[in-house]
């Protein structure tokens, strides 16, 4: 029988890395719901275990040695033998079989390379956009453990909006990064997990059990909530993939100071056209606005503010046709679509506002999709599949804002606790 000891920075040498018994260290947090349920499990397994040693680490008093080992979540469980750590990781709600079973394989020198990381939770979240975050802070708050996976960077692309000026209780608008920081902090803060530059290589939502696998990890859930966005519609014309990043931009915030004092067309008829073609007016010289019908799309709010800006343009039934340029964009062909006309027109720069793309591909096999390939939901979120939620711009529906997105993540987040508590646990 093994009785667990407590290691910090300075024993952790002697104790683990020295120690001619193989070493189970688990990594906890005083106010961390899993492991508080994880506890009995590792005690009443170290009950069992005679060859083995158990240690306990409490991170927040060894920072510096969860940096080291690279802890992302408590619980996390190490398993090492002659000073090296041995076997896979186990993380989040780690059940009673699992830990017994990895502690086994320990004790007979048979468990499994290290290398990638076995997470089990309650609640997995695909995207950390706002739709995302705002699922996670409701689901953790529920005190289950949520975890959330993005493939890019946490905030979706709210982060790349310069200021949002219609989230209600901002006053006069608020960057859209700091927004999205707002949003991660207070998930962290209920003590979701949030996992991102992710690269997703396998899902599968049938069955009891969700399970999702990155390079670096494999996580198995009760629940999941698909929260993975859009994506911007590419410009029609055959010269867009050469003068990508080079002239043909998707995101004012990040390459509209590259052109100061330049010409610029922005091309779309909706809101976020309207309102980044006014952002671009701090560094352009003119921008003009293309439509390809008569009028705009974009609210009355941001056509007004356009119209009164001096060095704003608005050219309606104008369609691109063709990018001209060599290492850059010089100018480009439009086309009247009414009366046919085609002329040329100076543009250091196009940025692109048009629609966008949901991102549903890992879906399309599994999952009821709309003829635009959206994620089709009833009113609670839910999807065809018992325990697979959508939210947010990648669900189908007709307004897609940050309040939007906000709003379908507190239901998925609400209703993904009913669900969970409907299985029994």
């Amino acid at each position: 029988m093994s009785k667990p000891v407590s290691v910090d920075m300075n024993s952790f040498e002697d104790m683990v890395l020295k120690s001619p018994e193989p070493v189970v260290v688990y990594f906890c947090d005083d106010d961390c719901l899993p492991c508080e349920t994880f506890e009995s499990v590792f005690e009443r397994v170290a009950e069992l275990k005679d060859k083995v040693r158990f240690a306990r680490v409490y991170a927040r008093d060894n920072r510096r040695l969860a940096e080291e080992y690279r802890i992302k979540s408590y619980p996390t469980v190490l398993f090492f033998n002659d000073g090296r750590e041995v076997c896979r990781r186990l993380a989040g709600y780690i059940t009673y079989a699992d830990f017994r079973d990895a502690v086994d394989r320990l004790d007979a020198r048979e468990c499994p390379p290290p290398g990638r990381n076995i997470i089990h939770c309650d609640v997995l979240i695909l995207g950390a956009g706002p739709a995302g975050l705002t699922a996670a802070i409701y689901a953790a708050r529920s005190r289950l453990f949520t975890v959330v996976v993005d493939t890019g960077v946490t905030g979706g692309q709210v982060i790349t909006t310069y200021e949002v000026e219609n989230y209600p209780g901002t006053g006069d608008g608020i960057r859209g990064i700091d927004l999205a920081e707002n949003m991660r902090r207070q998930a962290l803060g209920f003590g979701a997990r949030i996992d991102d530059m992710q690269e997703i290589e396998e899902i599968r939502l049938e069955g009891a059990e969700k399970y999702v696998r990155t390079k670096e990890n494999d996580y198995h859930a009760k629940a999941v909530i698909i929260a993975t966005g859009s994506e911007p519609r590419r410009l029609p014309v055959k010269e867009e993939p050469e003068f990508r990043g080079r002239g043909i931009h998707y995101c004012a915030t990040c390459d509209g100071p590259f052109y100061r004092d330049a010409d610029l067309v922005v091309v779309g008829g909706g809101t976020s056209a309207f309102e980044e073609a006014v952002f671009l007016t701090r560094y352009a010289r003119k921008v003009t606005i293309l439509i390809r019908s008569d009028s705009p799309r974009a609210a009355r709010y941001y056509v007004d503010d356009a119209v009164r800006n001096p060095r704003i343009e608005i050219i309606r039934n104008t369609v691109i046709k063709k990018v001209i340029g060599e290492d850059s964009v010089k100018s480009i062909v439009v086309e009247n679509t009414r009366t046919g006309e085609v002329y040329g027109m100076k543009a250091d720069g196009i940025f692109v506002y048009i629609g966008s793309e949901p991102n549903t591909k890992y879906f399309r096999e599994c999952l009821n999709l709309s003829d635009r390939g959206y994620i089709i939901t009833d009113q609670n979120m839910a999807t065809n599949i018992p325990g697979v939620f959508a939210a947010g711009d990648v669900r189908d529906k007709e307004v897609r804002q940050i309040s939007t997105a906000v709003g379908d993540g507190t239901i998925a987040g609400v209703m993904v606790e009913k669900y969970i508590h409907s299985l029994g646990y």
